[in-house]
């Protein structure tokens, strides 16, 4: 009988990516509002006027507080270009919406389910810094939040990525 890992070590390649930040009150309104821009940039309001296609993870960049016991209000949204569109991205029509070359990332990853709020995602970042125990070689002020499904569904499957120091 095979276990599931606690965590993987993950490296993606440099690629273009949508990129949206609000800060917002709540995490949850933040990511969500960014989260309906970039439907609207992936549907239609973009230079060549069409549907992209989605791809996943749509990724939320996070960084804690000087006292790491709360999320700051800015958050980026991030949602990565089809390989059609790397070399040359629609404009979009929205100027919230930036696109980024994002520089190769080499992460530890963690899977967890249900949704992500301020509270579940402090959680599982003490849960997995209880898993690795103290280490120098990943950052400790900012975290990605990775989405694979729909926000709407209650048990999503998310992730928490820990990010290498360069």
């Amino acid at each position: 009988q095979c276990e599931e890992a606690a965590y993987e070590e993950r490296r993606y390649p440099a690629g273009k990516w949508a990129c949206v930040t609000m800060g917002e009150p709540m995490y949850e309104q933040s990511i969500s509002m960014s989260f309906m821009k970039l439907m609207r940039y992936i549907c239609k309001e973009n230079s060549v006027g069409c549907h992209l296609g989605m791809t996943v993870p749509v990724l939320n960049e996070i960084h804690l507080t000087k006292e790491g016991t709360k999320l700051e209000r800015e958050v980026l949204t991030a949602y990565y270009l089809p390989g059609e569109f790397q070399q040359n991205p629609p404009v979009p029509m929205d100027p919230e919406i930036h696109i980024t070359e994002r520089a190769p990332l080499r992460v530890i990853t963690r899977v967890f389910y249900g949704m992500t709020t301020e509270e579940t995602i402090l959680r599982e970042i003490s849960l997995f810094w209880e898993l690795l125990g103290s280490t120098d070689t990943v950052l400790r002020e900012t975290y990605i939040v990775a989405s694979y499904e729909n926000p709407s569904i209650p048990q999503r499957r998310n992730e928490i990525w820990f990010i290498y120091q360069a």
